[in-house]
């Protein structure tokens, strides 16, 4: 059973309004985010369809895999990307005390930080789950977490990579802030639904942009 929200809705917005959920602008900007990586080839494929296109995105970086490839964590940026913090162990904040999920967090900065020479402050909770005492220490740190507004769904092993573009391309608005994976798990779709998505959003004339 499908437990996830494709498009968020505005009720859920408003309740978790200290979150940031899509960048509303009238520039027909959005913006594409990748969760979980670096992954060895997976990363460096992404790289080279972003490039095709013009694209940038935002990479949202699991610590211990930036502390195994630190050479790819480097083409990201190397590549003009932003990237933010995803953990260091792609932890699930309801599952853990609001102390061990912050030094998690800061751990995974650390190795953010030793390749990094600007400071980031954004961060995605894996799996979308934080509560209300590890976000409000997070925000009094500095950070800006960042939700989305659509899900393509690339994980989902059990829908088709075709459903995957459906779910991005029905959804995209300008402000969307988009949800893929460069995993192993999400590999077989999204090297479908990337290319033909980020064809035709481009078609459509908007603009990639990374999140700051």
């Amino acid at each position: 059973m499908k437990l996830y929200w494709i498009k968020t809705n505005t009720f859920i917005k408003k309740i978790f309004s200290n979150y940031i959920w899509d960048i509303p602008n009238k520039e027909n900007k959005i913006y594409i985010t990748f969760d979980d990586g670096p992954t060895p080839e997976i990363t460096e494929w992404v790289l080279e369809e972003l490039k095709k296109h013009q694209a940038k995105a935002t990479f949202f970086c699991i610590g211990k895999n930036i502390n195994s490839h630190p050479d790819i964590f480097k083409k990201v940026i190397d590549n003009g990307h932003a990237v933010g913090n995803h953990t260091f162990n792609h932890l699930n904040g309801w599952k853990n005390t609001t102390n061990n999920y912050i030094e998690n967090i800061i751990s995974c900065q650390s190795q953010i930080s030793n390749y990094h020479s600007t400071t980031s402050n954004l961060f995605r909770p894996p799996y979308g789950k934080i509560n209300k005492s590890q976000s409000k220490e997070l925000r009094n740190l500095g950070y800006k977490i960042i939700m989305w507004d659509v899900l393509s769904a690339d994980f989902d092993q059990t829908i088709t990579a075709e459903k995957c573009l459906e779910n991005v391309l029905q959804n995209v608005v300008s402000g969307s802030i988009i949800v893929f994976h460069d995993s192993v798990k999400a590999y077989k779709n999204l090297q479908h639904v990337l290319p033909l998505s980020l064809q035709a959003l481009n078609e459509r004339g908007f603009k990639f942009e990374i999140i700051q």
